[in-house]
């Protein structure tokens, strides 16, 4: 296992061990209210990539097992544009979400989801992701997505 991979499962094993915010909570539903609208975005991205861009900080890190490390907020959403939209849809893992308040910053959200290949007709096996959502002023912004595959 390489240095990065050990580094995600660890960060994943640690926040897995801390506090859930409680499923019944205004906090959890608005959170999961904002992946079912970024991804209700992502999965119709061809009429709504405006809109899917717009749940994205300026300032984001988005890592991705197979890509990389993404910075430009400009090119995270051209990479949509050209590799995902009218091809992939991304599908939540039914209960799999783990929401984790941070302090003076926002949450850290741990679940599993797939994802559709359009194309091909397949669907991935479920997957690991962990995405950071910073509360700006009364806004949510992403800051953060680790995506594993």
């Amino acid at each position: 296992m390489n240095k990065t991979n050990l580094f995600f499962v660890l960060l994943f094993v640690s926040f897995s061990t801390m506090a859930q915010v409680d499923k019944s909570s205004e906090l959890y539903k608005t959170i999961l209210n904002l992946d079912k609208e970024l991804f209700d975005a992502y999965n119709t991205c061809t009429d709504n990539l405006e809109k899917h861009a717009s749940f994205y900080a300026d300032e984001i890190e988005f890592f991705h097992d197979k890509g990389g490390l993404s910075t430009s907020k400009e090119d995270i959403i051209e990479s949509i544009k050209n590799n995902i939209c009218g091809k992939v849809t991304r599908e939540l893992v039914a209960d799999s979400i783990e929401i984790h308040e941070i302090p003076n910053y926002g949450v850290v959200v741990l679940g599993y989801h797939k994802f559709n290949n359009l194309i091909e007709k397949s669907t991935s096996e479920p997957s690991k992701f962990i995405v950071f959502w910073k509360q700006i002023d009364n806004d949510w912004k992403l800051t953060k997505v680790i995506s594993l595959h």
